[in-house]
């Protein structure tokens, strides 16, 4: 059997917790959550054609990756 592979910071029991809340929300909990994340002003929804997604999440890593590489720099030695 292969064995899983998780982002980091994941591990098989954080996916299961994570499983385990939506799987026992109510249909109401869900609606509420859905709508909570609409309502945050410190997140965009945007609607993407399907085949740009891949372009996308290329664009989001290589930010991040600029972001961490700055942070590095900015940490002062010890």
């Amino acid at each position: 059997m292969k064995k899983s592979r998780f982002p980091k910071g994941w591990d098989e029991d954080r996916v299961k917790r994570v499983l385990a809340h939506y799987e026992s929300q109510s249909e109401d909990e869900a609606l509420a959550e859905d709508e909570a994340a609409w309502e945050d002003s410190s997140q965009t929804f945007m609607e993407i054609p399907n085949e740009l997604i891949p372009t996308v999440r290329e664009l989001l890593a290589k930010r991040a990756g600029k972001k961490r590489a700055r942070q590095v720099r900015k940490t002062p030695m010890a």
